[in-house]
């Protein structure tokens, strides 16, 4: 009894053994019920009959990379060069992935290769060298086109490597040197040019102000004359003003002194005579006056008849 109970035990585990299957996340089951396809099983907890029900397929349902062996693509202009490619892909319809294609990554690769042939084959070297971002987006727009029956979307294609042959290298090697040589001479003319445009620059403005402090100079110092000639002027003008006035008052001072004295006309004569002999001193200014003249310097008496009135 108690074997037999055992027993059924044991089979009654392997039955829910078989029949419960939790899957991860990021994952699906293919279901086939009798070989024929029945259900996708979602992430979770899932009841699959045994004896009736079998996994056909574990799809995992995340972002994959794929990386294609470097293939030896010729060029429209005949030259042999590899390529070293991935792809990023992404399984979207599950079941077509497992029922349209027997193996899709191989798909995928085969796929791959002949569509970069054919686009290579179109261009020359040169510009497949250059045209890396050209050559990535036709291949993804190509490759999922291609792929979407197959439950399949194609994100990215990425070109690791173009690695044309040795004698290319070489000679793109002497091109770039050559290229940087000229890039370097022409950037050293350029910066001796600008140089020497700074310096003929800077010249010129060292020379216009120095133009310009000189006019500067020469003005205020022109002005400076004028004004120290208009001041002299005016100080002269000042100095004979005031000496003027000081003889005319000096003059006053002297009429009315004669006047308030009330001369008589021999004083008057002998100031005449010292007036005289004032006028007289020196070597170059020599007044000679005739015995009879003297007469004449009595009329100065009459000076004592003017300042009576």
């Amino acid at each position: 009894m108690i074997p037999g109970l055992i027993i059924l035990l044991v089979i009654v585990v392997l039955v829910a053994i078989k029949t419960i299957k939790i899957v991860p996340q990021s994952e699906v089951l293919i279901v086939e019920r009798l070989g024929r396809y029945h259900k996708t099983a979602e992430a979770g907890l899932n009841i699959i009959w045994p004896f009736i029900d079998r996994v056909r397929a574990r799809v995992d349902l995340r972002e994959q990379t794929m990386d294609v062996q470097p293939q030896s693509v010729i060029t429209k202009d005949n030259v042999t060069i590899r390529i070293d490619t991935v792809v990023f892909f992404q399984i979207t319809e599950a079941r077509n992935a497992v029922y349209e294609i027997q193996n899709l990554q191989n798909g995928i690769k085969y796929l791959t290769t002949t569509t970069m042939r054919d686009i290579i084959g179109k261009m020359e070297l040169d510009t497949t060298l250059s045209s890396r971002e050209q050559i990535n987006s036709q291949l993804r727009q190509i490759l999922d086109e291609a792929t979407d029956k197959w439950g399949c979307k194609v994100n990215r294609v990425e070109i690791k490597d173009i690695d044309p042959p040795k004698d290319i290298r070489e000679a793109m090697e002497k091109q770039m040197n050559a290229e940087r040589n000229k890039r370097a001479v022409i950037l050293e003319a350029d910066g001796q040019k600008q140089a020497a445009i700074t310096i003929a620059e800077g010249e010129k403005e060292s020379k216009i102000l120095q133009a310009d402090a000189e006019k500067e100079t020469n003005i205020r110092k022109a002005e400076g004359d004028r004004q120290a000639r208009i001041l002299r002027a005016t100080g002269e003008a000042e100095a004979i003003k005031q000496i003027a006035e000081a003889k005319a008052q000096e003059i006053e001072r002297v009429y009315t002194a004669i006047k308030n004295s009330n001369p008589d006309d021999k004083l008057i004569q002998l100031k005449a005579l010292e007036a005289l002999e004032e006028v007289s001193k020196g070597d170059a200014n020599k007044v000679f006056i005739p015995f009879e003249a003297t007469k004449a310097l009595a009329g100065l008496g009459s000076l004592k008849e003017i300042t009576k009135d």
